[in-house]
């Protein structure tokens, strides 16, 4: 999907909006946010901004690609489908993705471990089990905690996740006794912004920037040294406020529950409770840089 300044259709359809106009409380009333990601997710999320008023602006800054070690990945595969391992970690929807392109066999043996609930969803969706979700913390160090509970047994776990996530899921669950073997299932790629997205970033046209991830902090230094002052910046949770502000990335808000719902609920209280003063905008008409 390009990079441009139209909103997705969700946030200008009548049947997808909500805001003053049909009588909804309206925080981002008009407001538009800046989704770092497209495809399936970035809908989802455009969708969800849409329901509570704001207009989305789905610009990716990053992208996905098949891990170097595709030999590793085939092998890490394999070894699943015979059943050799005892769990299998799944840390994002894109590692589902590279599930069903391998048409990966998942043995009833085999339990599930997913990191959230749009990661379960998406397994769910693929025909995949779940058998271990984080109630609240869907982080790799979730995930750990869950695994440390009482009763739960680990043996062989296979780790599948991005070529930049960090030793935390590895290093906990080794330190609970698990024989564990990582494998990356993908690598993150930039995504160029176009030269309009950069200029109302600049400009502060676009009010709010979601950042999900330390790769798309960095991409935001990288691609927008001169971000507008005004622009807020909502941080997903701890680790990805802690990735972007030691990059340099200062982050307004961080949303209270690690999910797209958290991010949106954090924007609202900013705007409701923090910056009441700062008035909605108006929905209509088209988006000029």
């Amino acid at each position: 999907m390009s990079s441009n300044l139209s909103e997705n259709a969700a946030s200008r359809s009548p049947s997808g909006t909500r805001g003053p106009r049909t009588g909804v409380p309206a925080a981002l009333g008009g407001r538009r946010v800046l989704v770092p990601r497209d495809g399936r997710w970035g809908v989802f999320v455009a969708e969800s901004l849409a329901a509570h008023g704001a207009r989305a602006v789905i610009a990716p800054v990053i992208d996905f690609e098949p891990a170097p070690d595709a030999a590793a990945l085939e092998a890490a595969l394999e070894a699943l489908a015979r059943g050799e391992f005892d769990w299998v970690t799944v840390t994002s929807a894109t590692t589902v993705r590279v599930l069903r392109a391998h048409a990966a066999v998942i043995p009833a043996g085999t339990r599930v471990a997913a990191v959230g609930i749009a990661t379960a969803a998406a397994l769910e969706e693929a025909r995949y089990g779940v058998n271990l979700v984080p109630p609240e913390d869907h982080t790799a160090r979730g995930m750990v905690a869950c695994f440390g509970e009482p009763g739960v047994s680990l043996g062989r776990v296979l780790v599948l996740d991005s070529a930049l996530a960090g030793p935390t899921l590895v290093d906990g669950l080794t330190a609970l006794g698990a024989d564990v073997t990582r494998v990356h299932a993908y690598r993150t790629i930039p995504v160029d912004l176009s030269p309009e997205v950069r200029t109302a970033l600049a400009r502060g046209d676009i009010a709010a920037i979601l950042v999900t991830s330390g790769s798309v902090a960095a991409q935001f230094i990288t691609q927008v040294p001169d971000l507008a002052a005004s622009v807020v910046r909502v941080s997903i949770g701890d680790r990805t406020t802690e990735a972007a502000e030691a990059l340099g990335l200062a982050i307004t808000c961080e949303a209270p529950i690690r999910s797209v719902e958290g991010m949106i609920t954090a924007l609202e209280t900013y705007y409701e409770v923090v910056h009441p003063d700062s008035a909605a905008l108006d929905c209509g008409g088209e988006d000029t840089p």
